[in-house]
């Protein structure tokens, strides 16, 4: 979609070819060059707000800011920060929108947070106890404050370092309130066998590990029963938590890419309403359509859109129109001396434009060199929405393999095949044949491997 037929939508005038806008947020090109990806988006007080990051503080790249983006896609520069910041939330007892270390009333008047200046904030989630007056902010270094949002005073509640002795690097990025428990995410995952990320969970009295792997986002309304969902990835795929009436589900998805692994390359893949009451989310270079609600106790909508390569740290809609943050062009303390200025652009379309990107294609497994026991089934693996579906498996010392699907999305497992496996086996599912899950149950225990190759 280009530019004239997004402003057509948005209903601005028309304007001569030089002068329509271009949504391009950049940092300086002077010492020391780093990023300026663009961490949060939020439509508020007539206007699109965003800011965009560095890589870490003012030692690694300035000139970054919040930005007011008008109903004609001019952007306007309004508060400097230079930090790395991606969190946003619309606290609705004081009317304001936290984006960065900033408040923004519903007028559109900026008020700076600067206790919190000189921190990575990664997400802004309701508080537990006192939800009119305080909200929780998260650094990327797992620190947990509390602010309150008419002072804008900032104190820190825990260390979530020290509280969940976490020694490696810390990544916090996605958090969330809802069904009386806050859950923050880190993805702090560099190689093979790390098991020093996470996702957790504490529910004011004390802090419970879901998951040593990398996790990215959280995410949930506050009515339709407050499903939480969270997401992440390890060596095998990626991981999708689905909390439903207070019981924490387990899913596993394909991956559209391996170039998103590295905790570096992540940034910051979200979930997001971006329809009325519908939500997308972006995990490992494919959206998904999610549905918000479960039903007879079980998630359902979970289904491919398309795979990508681009990197969103946000996305949210803006007039009508589905808005992209990005992340183009980083130099970043010149380790990629062909990266230039530091940039990044917003795209602005339509939802369904996404369907126009990569066909849905990925791969991943439920077991990777995995001790597997005898009559355990694995987690459900999605099936539906992809064309051609392989099943590569290995075992030793050889065994059946039970293939189980679920069809209806309810848990109502039915047997597909048992599938004898001698060292190696290859399994092609005939052209046509889907269903919602995919589970695996090892007959024999034994070292197993399993992976499905969807094209």
């Amino acid at each position: 979609m280009d530019r004239r037929t997004v402003l057509s939508l948005l209903g601005a005038a028309a304007l001569p070819a030089q002068q329509l806008p271009n949504v391009g947020l950049a940092g300086d090109s002077t010492a020391p060059r780093s990023e300026a990806g663009i961490g949060a988006l939020m439509p508020w007080a007539d206007a699109l707000w965003a800011v965009n990051y560095n890589s870490h503080t003012a030692r690694t790249g300035t000139n970054l800011w919040l930005h007011r983006i008008d109903e004609n896609l001019k952007a306007t520069r309004v508060e400097r920060h230079d930090g790395t910041h991606a969190n946003r939330l619309i606290h609705k007892e004081s009317n304001q929108c936290f984006i960065g270390p900033f408040a923004i009333s519903a007028t559109g008047a900026v008020r700076p947070i600067k206790d919190l200046y000189g921190h990575r904030l990664t997400s802004t989630f309701r508080h537990l106890t006192d939800p009119a007056n305080r909200v929780y902010m998260l650094t990327m270094e797992g620190l947990l404050y509390e602010v309150d949002v008419t002072t804008l005073k900032a104190a820190v509640v825990v260390n979530v370092l020290t509280a969940l002795n976490i020694k490696a690097r810390p990544h916090f990025k996605g958090g969330y309130t809802a069904q009386g428990r806050i859950v923050i995410a880190n993805n702090g995952f560099y190689n093979y066998g790390d098991n020093d990320a996470g996702l957790f969970e504490y529910d004011g009295k004390a802090w419970r590990v879901l998951s040593r792997k990398p996790h990215m986002d959280v995410a949930a309304r506050q009515d339709m029963g407050q499903v939480m969902f969270a997401t992440g990835w390890d060596e095998m795929s990626v991981l999708l938590h689905a909390l439903v009436e207070g019981k924490w589900q387990h899913y596993r998805l394909p991956k559209a890419s391996h170039a998103m692994q590295h905790a570096w390359q992540t940034e910051w893949m979200r979930i997001r309403e971006v329809e009325t009451e519908h939500f997308l989310m972006d995990i490992q270079g494919m959206f998904y359509e999610l549905q918000p609600i479960a039903f007879e106790g079980h998630i359902w909508g979970i289904k491919p859109v398309c795979q990508h390569l681009r990197i969103i740290p946000d996305f949210t809609a803006f007039r009508g129109l589905l808005a992209l943050g990005g992340n183009q062009t980083s130099p970043n303390a010149d380790n990629n001396a062909l990266g230039g200025q530091p940039q990044a652009g917003i795209w602005f379309g339509k939802t369904d434009d996404l369907w126009s990107w990569g066909k849905p294609a990925g791969w991943g497994g439920v077991w990777r060199k995995s001790q597997v026991k005898a009559g355990e089934p694995s987690d459900p693996f999605l099936m539906t929405g992809f064309d051609k579906k392989v099943l590569h498996l290995q075992h030793s010392p050889g065994g059946v393999v039970r293939v189980e699907v679920d069809f209806l999305g309810d848990g109502s497992w039915v047997k597909y095949e048992d599938i004898t496996v001698s060292g190696y086996k290859a399994h092609v599912f005939p052209a046509g044949f889907s269903a919602h899950w995919i589970r695996l149950t090892a007959l024999t225990g034994g070292t197993a491997t399993a992976e499905f190759h969807y094209t």
